[in-house]
This record gives C-alpha cells, structure tokens and sequence, in this order.
C-alpha cells in the first residue's frame, strides 16, 4: 500500500475536519473508517488525531467560531516554508487568513483563500510529515479543487506551490486539470463555474478510499449521515458524496479507481 514518508511541495498532505461536534465527529469516522483516534500531545486545542493501521491519515478539532459555521474538511499543501508560501499566495492575489505558525515541534501553518476564492491550508513539515498512507482503503485517496476561476486558480497554485500542471481536458462542458510529480497523480482542478449553486464559493474535497463504496455510504447512514450524491460508476472509479451527521461534506472512492473524478458536480 502506498507509504509518504516526505510529502512533495505543493502536495496535498493533510486533510482536517472543523466540527462544532467533535464527540460525535469522533465516533462516526472511527466506525465508518475502522479508525482509532488519539489526543493531541497536551490536548492542545482539543485536536484528535485519525490513524488507520497504525499510520496518520486526518484529523479534527472543535470549532473555535460561533454559531452558523458551517463544519468542514480542510485540506492542507507541503510547503518547504510556510511564511514564503503565504507571502507568494498574497503577492499572487491571494488572501492571509493564518499567518505561519508553529505548532509545537510538529510543523508549521497557515491558511489562506487563493485568487478565486478557494480556502486551503498550509504545512511545513516538521516531527509531522502530514499522511502517512494514502490510496487505499481509510486513508485519503484523492484531492480535489472545484473552482469559479480555472485560469486564475491554475496560476495561483503554479505560482505559489509550484505547480507542474498536466489537461486532462479542455472543452466548454469539462475542463479539468492535474498536479503532477513525476509520473504521480496528487490532486485535481475542476472548472465548476458552470455548475456551482449561487453562494457556493470555489473549495476543496476530500476523497477518502474505501473497498465498496454502495457499502460505505449505506453505513455513513447507519451512524446518522446523509448522501449528497449516490454512488456511480466513473472512468476513475465508483464515487459518492455524503455528510457527516454535522453536514462535513466528503467524498468516497473505490481505491482500485482512485484519480481523477468524473467531470460532474458532487
């Protein structure tokens, strides 16, 4: 199964859940993941850290905002300096939201809203690389960015991340594009400008692998979640979307087919 021992810069390496629930957050991705959760050393900030296997694969912590917050996954990109990296992202249209900062000798992070709108993380690697498994079963399996401004949003991420971008299409109803390292699939951009619902901005999605995705929203249900959008088959694999029972939204994906998605909105 795949090991990342030293995320990639600009790679997704990171996926963190913001719940103004976080018992229940808790218990419903350690039944439906088979995860075991642990307290961040010193219960700093009330953080629960996720492992499957014995290995990091995402955490959660309590909402620090009043009500009407929405709970959400974020995700979050390597970067060799997270101060540079943030400096880049305002230089290139972007917005500071979390200056650079230490997190005990685990790294360093920051958070910010790129040029079309999009809110995503920052991680310096420090003691905590980020993930540890990825593409399989429990673990994150694919990221994803829907987008209002495709062009704008592409070079911001090459700009500021250094990017090296690969189309994977380009027409009126389906432009898509891929972060590339090497020969490595890490994550998508989707132009959703034509599909997003008003009020919705441009974000980003986490896709987590499963063995059987029918099985795994059926049991999202079972531990009070809901589907957002039923299973079906896709060039890349079989995909649904669901929510937590806080209304996180989060994606599935059969880990044989794990990539890019299928062009639809979700």
């Amino acid at each position: 199964m795949p090991i990342r021992e030293n995320p990639p810069v600009g790679a997704p390496c990171w996926a963190d859940l913001t719940t103004s629930d976080a018992a229940r957050s808790r218990g419903f991705y350690t039944e439906l993941f088979g995860w075991t959760a642990e307290e961040a050393p010193g219960g700093a900030g009330g953080h629960v850290s996720f492992r499957s296997g014995g290995a990091l694969v995402a955490g959660c912590a309590a909402s620090q905002a009043g009500p009407g917050r929405p709970d959400t996954w974020s995700v979050y990109l390597a970067s060799g300096d997270a101060g540079k990296t943030l400096m880049a992202a305002a230089a290139s249209g972007g917005t500071v939201s979390v200056p650079a900062t230490p997190v005990g000798g685990l790294g360093v992070m920051g958070y910010l809203t790129d040029a079309a709108g999009a809110a995503v993380g920052v991680w310096q690697p420090g003691q905590r690389q980020g993930f540890g498994r990825y593409g399989e079963a429990g673990a994150p399996s694919w990221f994803e960015l829907h987008t209002r401004g495709y062009q704008d949003a592409l070079a911001f991420y090459r700009d500021v991340f250094g990017w090296d971008t690969y189309v994977l299409s380009d027409t009126p109803e389906f432009r898509y594009s891929t972060l590339r390292h090497g020969e490595e699939w890490l994550a998508g951009v989707m132009d959703a400008s034509g599909f997003l619902p008003e009020g919705v901005p441009s974000h980003w999605s986490v896709y987590f692998g499963v063995d059987n995705t029918d099985a795994a929203l059926a049991r999202a249900i079972s531990l009070g979640g809901t589907v957002v959008r039923d299973a079906e088959d896709t060039p890349y694999g079989r995909l649904a979307t669901a929510a937590d029972p806080q209304g996180a939204r989060f994606k599935l994906v059969s880990v044989a087919g794990a990539g890019p998605a299928d062009g639809e909105p979700g």
